[in-house]
Protein backbone atom coordinates (compact mmCIF):
# COMPACT_ATOMS: atom_id res chain seq x y z
CA UNK A 1 0.00 0.00 0.00
CA UNK A 2 1.42 3.36 -1.06
CA UNK A 3 1.37 5.73 1.92
CA UNK A 4 3.08 8.90 0.71
CA UNK A 5 0.87 11.90 0.06
CA UNK A 6 0.92 11.61 -3.75
CA UNK A 7 2.29 9.33 -6.39
CA UNK A 8 4.95 11.02 -8.48
CA UNK A 9 3.77 11.62 -12.03
CA UNK A 10 6.73 9.66 -13.39
CA UNK A 11 5.85 6.70 -11.18
CA UNK A 12 2.35 6.71 -12.65
CA UNK A 13 3.74 6.92 -16.18
CA UNK A 14 6.17 4.05 -15.55
CA UNK A 15 3.36 1.96 -14.11
CA UNK A 16 1.20 2.55 -17.20
CA UNK A 17 3.90 2.95 -19.82
CA UNK A 18 2.70 0.02 -21.95
CA UNK A 19 -0.69 1.57 -22.91
CA UNK A 20 1.01 4.95 -23.28
CA UNK A 21 3.61 3.63 -25.73
CA UNK A 22 1.03 1.54 -27.60
CA UNK A 23 -1.25 4.56 -27.91
CA UNK A 24 1.59 6.67 -29.29
CA UNK A 25 2.59 4.15 -31.94
CA UNK A 26 -1.00 3.37 -32.88
CA UNK A 27 -1.92 7.04 -33.29
CA UNK A 28 1.23 7.72 -35.27
CA UNK A 29 0.55 4.72 -37.53
CA UNK A 30 -2.94 6.01 -38.32
CA UNK A 31 -1.67 9.48 -39.28
CA UNK A 32 1.28 8.10 -41.27
CA UNK A 33 -1.15 5.90 -43.20
CA UNK A 34 -3.34 8.94 -43.83
CA UNK A 35 -0.28 10.97 -44.94
CA UNK A 36 0.93 8.28 -47.32
CA UNK A 37 -2.35 7.16 -48.89
CA UNK A 38 -4.37 10.39 -48.73
CA UNK A 39 -7.50 8.30 -48.15
CA UNK A 40 -10.07 10.33 -46.14
CA UNK A 41 -10.83 7.64 -43.54
CA UNK A 42 -11.63 10.02 -40.67
CA UNK A 43 -14.81 9.44 -38.65
CA UNK A 44 -17.25 12.03 -37.26
CA UNK A 45 -16.45 12.75 -33.62
CA UNK A 46 -20.04 12.95 -32.34
CA UNK A 47 -20.89 9.21 -32.39
CA UNK A 48 -17.44 8.39 -30.99
CA UNK A 49 -18.02 10.78 -28.09
CA UNK A 50 -21.31 9.01 -27.32
CA UNK A 51 -19.41 5.72 -27.06
CA UNK A 52 -16.83 7.50 -24.87
CA UNK A 53 -19.54 8.59 -22.43
CA UNK A 54 -20.75 5.00 -22.15
CA UNK A 55 -17.19 3.75 -21.58
CA UNK A 56 -16.60 6.42 -18.92
CA UNK A 57 -19.76 5.37 -17.04
CA UNK A 58 -18.74 1.72 -17.26
CA UNK A 59 -15.22 2.40 -16.00
CA UNK A 60 -16.71 4.44 -13.16
CA UNK A 61 -18.91 1.50 -12.16
CA UNK A 62 -15.97 -0.90 -12.36
CA UNK A 63 -13.71 1.33 -10.26
CA UNK A 64 -16.39 1.92 -7.63
CA UNK A 65 -17.00 -1.81 -7.32
CA UNK A 66 -13.27 -2.52 -7.11
CA UNK A 67 -12.80 0.16 -4.46
CA UNK A 68 -15.66 -1.34 -2.42
CA UNK A 69 -13.85 -4.69 -2.38
CA UNK A 70 -10.60 -3.05 -1.24
CA UNK A 71 -12.32 -0.95 1.44
CA UNK A 72 -14.28 -3.92 2.77
CA UNK A 73 -11.04 -5.88 3.02
CA UNK A 74 -9.46 -3.06 5.03
CA UNK A 75 -12.44 -2.96 7.40
CA UNK A 76 -12.24 -6.72 7.92
CA UNK A 77 -8.59 -6.55 8.90
CA UNK A 78 -9.30 -3.56 11.10
CA UNK A 79 -11.82 -5.74 12.94
CA UNK A 80 -9.17 -8.49 13.24
CA UNK A 81 -6.89 -5.98 14.99
CA UNK A 82 -9.58 -5.09 17.53
CA UNK A 83 -10.74 -8.66 18.14
CA UNK A 84 -7.14 -9.89 18.52
CA UNK A 85 -6.46 -7.34 21.24
CA UNK A 86 -9.78 -8.14 22.96
CA UNK A 87 -9.24 -11.88 23.08
CA UNK A 88 -5.63 -11.52 24.28
CA UNK A 89 -6.58 -9.15 27.10
CA UNK A 90 -9.54 -11.36 28.01
CA UNK A 91 -7.31 -14.40 28.29
CA UNK A 92 -4.55 -12.63 30.23
CA UNK A 93 -7.07 -11.26 32.73
CA UNK A 94 -8.19 -14.73 33.76
CA UNK A 95 -7.34 -15.39 37.44
CA UNK A 96 -3.84 -16.80 37.89
CA UNK A 97 -5.05 -19.08 40.65
CA UNK A 98 -7.28 -20.96 38.18
CA UNK A 99 -5.40 -20.59 34.89
CA UNK A 100 -1.60 -20.89 34.73
CA UNK A 101 0.29 -18.26 32.78
CA UNK A 102 1.81 -20.94 30.54
CA UNK A 103 -1.72 -21.83 29.33
CA UNK A 104 -2.49 -18.16 28.66
CA UNK A 105 0.76 -17.69 26.80
CA UNK A 106 0.15 -20.75 24.64
CA UNK A 107 -3.36 -19.52 23.82
CA UNK A 108 -2.01 -16.14 22.67
CA UNK A 109 0.76 -17.86 20.72
CA UNK A 110 -1.82 -20.01 18.97
CA UNK A 111 -3.79 -16.91 18.09
CA UNK A 112 -0.69 -15.38 16.54
CA UNK A 113 -0.22 -18.59 14.57
CA UNK A 114 -3.79 -18.24 13.30
CA UNK A 115 -3.01 -14.68 12.23
CA UNK A 116 0.13 -15.73 10.33
CA UNK A 117 -1.66 -18.65 8.69
CA UNK A 118 -4.52 -16.42 7.58
CA UNK A 119 -2.10 -13.83 6.19
CA UNK A 120 -0.32 -16.44 4.06
CA UNK A 121 -3.64 -17.96 2.97
CA UNK A 122 -4.67 -14.55 1.66
CA UNK A 123 -1.40 -14.31 -0.30
CA UNK A 124 -1.93 -17.55 -2.24
CA UNK A 125 -2.10 -17.07 -5.99
CA UNK A 126 -5.39 -17.22 -7.87
CA UNK A 127 -5.85 -17.62 -11.60
CA UNK A 128 -7.62 -14.26 -11.96
CA UNK A 129 -4.97 -12.27 -10.07
CA UNK A 130 -1.90 -10.60 -11.53
CA UNK A 131 0.43 -12.97 -9.67
CA UNK A 132 3.53 -10.80 -9.53
CA UNK A 133 6.51 -12.94 -8.57
CA UNK A 134 7.64 -12.35 -4.99
CA UNK A 135 11.30 -12.37 -5.99
CA UNK A 136 10.65 -9.36 -8.24
CA UNK A 137 9.30 -7.16 -5.41
CA UNK A 138 12.64 -5.44 -4.90
CA UNK A 139 11.00 -2.21 -3.71
CA UNK A 140 9.71 -3.98 -0.57
CA UNK A 141 12.55 -6.29 0.61
CA UNK A 142 10.92 -7.11 3.97
CA UNK A 143 7.78 -8.38 2.26
CA UNK A 144 9.90 -10.11 -0.37
CA UNK A 145 11.77 -12.05 2.33
CA UNK A 146 8.49 -12.94 4.05
CA UNK A 147 7.04 -14.33 0.84
CA UNK A 148 10.13 -16.31 -0.06
CA UNK A 149 10.41 -17.93 3.38
CA UNK A 150 6.74 -18.98 3.49
CA UNK A 151 4.53 -19.86 6.45
CA UNK A 152 6.61 -22.45 8.31
CA UNK A 153 9.20 -20.08 9.87
CA UNK A 154 6.42 -17.92 11.27
CA UNK A 155 4.53 -20.87 12.74
CA UNK A 156 7.72 -22.28 14.29
CA UNK A 157 8.01 -19.20 16.50
CA UNK A 158 4.74 -20.04 18.27
CA UNK A 159 3.93 -23.74 17.78
CA UNK A 160 5.84 -26.98 18.32
CA UNK A 161 6.81 -29.16 15.37
CA UNK A 162 4.22 -31.83 16.15
CA UNK A 163 1.33 -29.37 15.99
CA UNK A 164 2.68 -27.79 12.80
CA UNK A 165 2.94 -31.24 11.21
CA UNK A 166 -0.64 -32.01 12.23
CA UNK A 167 -1.92 -28.69 10.89
CA UNK A 168 -0.29 -29.23 7.50
CA UNK A 169 -2.52 -32.25 6.93
CA UNK A 170 -5.52 -29.89 6.69
CA UNK A 171 -6.58 -27.69 3.82
CA UNK A 172 -7.66 -24.77 6.03
CA UNK A 173 -4.98 -24.25 8.68
CA UNK A 174 -6.45 -21.04 10.18
CA UNK A 175 -9.81 -22.69 10.77
CA UNK A 176 -8.18 -25.66 12.51
CA UNK A 177 -6.34 -23.28 14.85
CA UNK A 178 -9.60 -21.56 15.79
CA UNK A 179 -11.17 -24.97 16.36
CA UNK A 180 -8.34 -25.82 18.77
CA UNK A 181 -8.80 -22.50 20.57
CA UNK A 182 -12.49 -23.20 21.02
CA UNK A 183 -11.79 -26.72 22.36
CA UNK A 184 -9.21 -25.37 24.82
CA UNK A 185 -11.71 -22.87 26.17
CA UNK A 186 -14.36 -25.58 26.53
CA UNK A 187 -11.96 -27.82 28.44
CA UNK A 188 -11.04 -24.91 30.70
CA UNK A 189 -14.69 -24.16 31.41
CA UNK A 190 -15.45 -27.82 32.19
CA UNK A 191 -12.53 -27.93 34.64
CA UNK A 192 -13.85 -24.85 36.44
CA UNK A 193 -11.06 -22.55 35.28
CA UNK A 194 -13.45 -19.87 34.00
CA UNK A 195 -17.06 -18.97 34.60
CA UNK A 196 -19.77 -19.82 32.12
CA UNK A 197 -20.25 -16.13 31.34
CA UNK A 198 -16.55 -15.63 30.58
CA UNK A 199 -16.53 -18.79 28.48
CA UNK A 200 -19.46 -17.58 26.38
CA UNK A 201 -17.85 -14.16 25.87
CA UNK A 202 -14.54 -15.68 24.71
CA UNK A 203 -16.34 -18.11 22.41
CA UNK A 204 -18.18 -15.15 20.89
CA UNK A 205 -14.83 -13.51 20.16
CA UNK A 206 -13.68 -16.69 18.41
CA UNK A 207 -16.91 -16.63 16.40
CA UNK A 208 -16.11 -13.07 15.35
CA UNK A 209 -12.65 -14.20 14.24
CA UNK A 210 -14.28 -16.99 12.22
CA UNK A 211 -16.55 -14.38 10.63
CA UNK A 212 -13.58 -12.16 9.81
CA UNK A 213 -11.73 -15.08 8.28
CA UNK A 214 -14.77 -16.06 6.24
CA UNK A 215 -15.24 -12.53 4.93
CA UNK A 216 -11.57 -12.35 3.94
CA UNK A 217 -11.88 -15.69 2.17
CA UNK A 218 -14.99 -14.48 0.33
CA UNK A 219 -13.09 -11.54 -1.16
CA UNK A 220 -10.02 -13.67 -1.86
CA UNK A 221 -11.79 -16.67 -3.40
CA UNK A 222 -14.57 -14.92 -5.32
CA UNK A 223 -13.22 -12.67 -8.09
CA UNK A 224 -14.75 -9.49 -9.38
CA UNK A 225 -17.21 -10.96 -11.93
CA UNK A 226 -15.27 -11.65 -15.10
CA UNK A 227 -18.07 -10.48 -17.39
CA UNK A 228 -17.80 -6.96 -15.94
CA UNK A 229 -14.01 -6.87 -16.03
CA UNK A 230 -13.81 -8.33 -19.54
CA UNK A 231 -16.59 -6.24 -21.09
CA UNK A 232 -15.08 -3.05 -19.71
CA UNK A 233 -11.75 -3.91 -21.33
CA UNK A 234 -13.35 -4.81 -24.67
CA UNK A 235 -15.41 -1.63 -25.04
CA UNK A 236 -12.42 0.43 -23.91
CA UNK A 237 -10.38 -1.06 -26.77
CA UNK A 238 -13.16 -0.35 -29.26
CA UNK A 239 -13.54 3.26 -28.16
CA UNK A 240 -9.81 3.96 -28.03
CA UNK A 241 -9.32 2.42 -31.48
CA UNK A 242 -11.71 5.04 -32.89
CA UNK A 243 -10.16 8.07 -31.18
CA UNK A 244 -7.45 8.89 -33.79
CA UNK A 245 -10.02 8.72 -36.58
CA UNK A 246 -12.40 11.03 -34.73
CA UNK A 247 -9.70 13.56 -33.84
CA UNK A 248 -8.42 13.47 -37.41
CA UNK A 249 -11.87 14.58 -38.53
CA UNK A 250 -11.63 17.58 -36.19
CA UNK A 251 -8.06 18.65 -36.94
CA UNK A 252 -8.17 18.22 -40.72
CA UNK A 253 -11.13 20.60 -40.91
CA UNK A 254 -9.32 23.35 -38.99
CA UNK A 255 -7.26 25.90 -40.86
CA UNK A 256 -5.32 26.77 -37.68
CA UNK A 257 -4.55 23.23 -36.45
CA UNK A 258 -2.58 20.57 -38.30
CA UNK A 259 -3.83 16.99 -38.46
CA UNK A 260 -0.53 15.75 -36.95
CA UNK A 261 -1.84 17.09 -33.64
CA UNK A 262 -4.02 13.98 -33.70
CA UNK A 263 -1.02 11.96 -32.50
CA UNK A 264 -0.35 13.65 -29.11
CA UNK A 265 -4.04 14.25 -28.33
CA UNK A 266 -5.01 10.68 -29.20
CA UNK A 267 -2.10 9.33 -27.16
CA UNK A 268 -3.13 11.26 -24.05
CA UNK A 269 -6.83 10.36 -24.30
CA UNK A 270 -6.15 6.67 -24.91
CA UNK A 271 -3.61 6.61 -22.05
CA UNK A 272 -6.07 8.24 -19.62
CA UNK A 273 -8.83 5.73 -20.36
CA UNK A 274 -6.50 2.75 -20.04
CA UNK A 275 -4.97 4.21 -16.87
CA UNK A 276 -8.41 4.46 -15.25
CA UNK A 277 -9.19 0.89 -16.34
CA UNK A 278 -5.84 -0.31 -14.95
CA UNK A 279 -6.50 1.34 -11.57
CA UNK A 280 -9.79 -0.54 -11.26
CA UNK A 281 -8.17 -3.75 -12.45
CA UNK A 282 -5.49 -3.61 -9.73
CA UNK A 283 -8.02 -2.72 -7.01
CA UNK A 284 -10.17 -5.82 -7.56
CA UNK A 285 -7.95 -8.18 -5.54
CA UNK A 286 -6.84 -6.49 -2.30
CA UNK A 287 -4.84 -9.47 -1.01
CA UNK A 288 -2.65 -10.41 -3.98
CA UNK A 289 0.40 -8.53 -2.71
CA UNK A 290 0.30 -5.55 -5.05
CA UNK A 291 1.65 -2.14 -4.12
CA UNK A 292 -1.84 -0.73 -3.46
CA UNK A 293 -3.37 -3.70 -1.66
CA UNK A 294 -4.42 -3.91 1.97
CA UNK A 295 -1.13 -4.06 3.95
CA UNK A 296 -1.94 -7.27 5.80
CA UNK A 297 1.73 -8.00 6.48
CA UNK A 298 2.13 -4.70 8.32
CA UNK A 299 -1.22 -5.13 10.09
CA UNK A 300 -0.22 -8.62 11.21
CA UNK A 301 3.09 -7.30 12.49
CA UNK A 302 1.29 -4.57 14.52
CA UNK A 303 -0.97 -7.21 16.12
CA UNK A 304 2.05 -9.44 16.80
CA UNK A 305 3.87 -6.58 18.55
CA UNK A 306 0.80 -5.63 20.62
CA UNK A 307 0.16 -9.16 21.82
CA UNK A 308 3.79 -9.91 22.63
CA UNK A 309 3.97 -6.68 24.63
CA UNK A 310 0.84 -7.76 26.53
CA UNK A 311 2.71 -10.97 27.36
CA UNK A 312 5.67 -8.81 28.47
CA UNK A 313 7.97 -10.62 26.07
CA UNK A 314 11.46 -9.25 25.49
CA UNK A 315 12.10 -10.54 21.97
CA UNK A 316 9.63 -8.33 20.08
CA UNK A 317 9.97 -7.74 16.32
CA UNK A 318 10.14 -4.27 14.81
CA UNK A 319 7.24 -2.85 12.77
CA UNK A 320 7.61 -3.16 9.03
CA UNK A 321 9.13 0.09 7.77
CA UNK A 322 7.79 2.16 4.91
CA UNK A 323 9.96 1.20 1.94
CA UNK A 324 10.06 3.59 -1.02
CA UNK A 325 6.64 4.87 0.04
CA UNK A 326 5.11 1.38 0.28
CA UNK A 327 3.67 -0.44 3.29
CA UNK A 328 2.98 -4.13 2.75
Amino acid sequence: MYVNRHYHIWSTIRWSKKPLINALFYSAAVIILYEVTGIPFSLPWQPISVIGIAVAFYLGFKNNSSYDRAWEARKIWGAIVNDSRSIAIGILNLPNSEVPFSWKKQFVYRHLSWLMALKHAMRKEKSWEHNAKVENLVFTPYYQQEGLKGLDPELEKYLNKEEIKRLKTFNNIPLQLLKTQSHELKKLEESGGITEYKHVWLQQLISKLIDNQGMSERIKNFPFPRQYASTGLFINFIFCAMIPFGLLDIFEQSSKLHYWLTVPFSTVIIWVFFLVDRIGDYSENPFEGGYNDVPISSISRVIEIDLLELLEEKDIPEPYPVENGFLM
